[in-house]
C-alpha cells in the first residue's frame, strides 16, 4: 500500500497536535497539512489534495458537515477524490445522517483508539466507508422513528432525506433488489451483529448467514459489511 496523505481540520490545538503526533507514528500514514477552521481547511483540501481528510464537526466558522458539502461541490471527476472522515464527539442521529448525506465517507468518534483511527483511515483510503457499529445502531433506531418519507422533522433547517441520497443508489436497488430475508440480515448487519448473532436471531445456520451476506455484498456492489451498512443507511433500504 502506498503512503496515505492526511489533512487534519480540527480547531482544538492540543487535539490536532496529538492526532498529528500519533498518526506520524503509524506506518504508511503521513500528515501533510493542518487547519484550525473551515475556511483554512477548505483551502488546504483544494491545494494539498490529500488522500483522506479528518474533519471535526465543531469548527468555529462553519461546521464540518457544511465544509464537506461545499468541498464535494468543488471536486471534479478528473481529479483523485479526497475521502472525508468525520471525527467528532457527536453521536446524534441527525449529525451522522447529515454527515453522510453531505458526502462524508466515514464517521469516527473522538474517543476511538489511535489504532482504530488508523484502521478507519486505511479503510477509507481504500474506498470503504468506516462507521462504528454503535453509531449504525443509533441511526437505525432514528430511521425507524422517522416519518414515512424518510425525513427527520426534529430540525427543519437540517433536513436529511434518507430515501435516495444519490440517484445511483436507486438504480442499484432497482437492478438487484434484496429478498425479504436478505433485508432482515442487512438490518442486523447495520445494527452491528456478528454472523453468529444473526444466525441466532433468525434461527438459521451461520453458513446460511454467510451465504446471505455474500449475496447482499454482491447485489449492493459493496466490498465489505461496513460499506453495505453505510449504503443501506444512505439509500433508505432499512427504513
Amino acid at each position: 500500500m502506498s503512503e496515505i496523505s492526511v489533512a487534519l481540520i480540527e480547531d482544538h490545538d492540543l487535539t490536532r497536535v496529538g492526532l498529528r503526533t500519533a498518526l506520524h507514528r503509524q506506518e504508511g500514514i503521513c500528515v501533510i497539512g493542518e487547519a484550525a477552521n473551515a475556511a483554512q481547511g477548505k483551502k488546504l483540501l483544494e491545494s494539498a489534495k490529500p488522500n483522506v481528510a479528518i474533519v471535526d464537526i465543531g469548527l468555529p466558522d462553519m461546521d464540518g458537515i457544511e465544509l464537506t458539502r461545499q468541498f464535494r461541490q468543488t471536486q471534479t471527476d478528473d481529479e483523485p477524490p479526497t475521502k472525508i472522515l468525520i471525527l467528532t464527539m457527536h453521536d446524534s442521529e441527525d449529525s451522522v445522517l447529515a454527515a453522510f448525506a453531505a458526502g462524508a465517507d466515514s464517521y469516527c468518534m473522538k474517543d476511538v483508539s489511535i489504532d482504530k483511527l488508523a484502521e478507519a483511515l486505511r479503510a477509507t483510503y481504500e474506498g470503504n466507508s468506516w462507521i462504528d457499529p454503535t453509531i449504525a445502531s443509533i441511526v437505525l433506531r432514528q430511521m425507524r422513528q422517522n416519518s414515512p418519507n424518510g425525513i427527520s422533522s426534529a430540525d427543519e433547517s437540517r433536513k436529511v432525506e434518507i430515501g435516495g441520497v444519490e440517484p445511483e443508489y436507486e438504480q442499484l436497488i432497482e437492478s438487484a433488489p434484496l429478498t425479504e430475508r436478505e433485508l432482515e440480515v442487512l438490518e442486523l448487519i447495520v445494527a452491528g451483529c456478528s454472523n453468529a448473532t444473526i444466525a441466532e436471531k433468525l434461527y438459521i445456520t451461520v453458513g446460511t448467514v454467510k451465504t446471505h451476506v455474500r449475496n447482499i455484498l454482491n447485489k449492493l456492489c459493496a466490498d465489505d459489511r461496513t460499506q453495505a451498512a453505510v449504503l443501506a443507511l444512505r439509500s433508505g433500504l432499512i427504513g
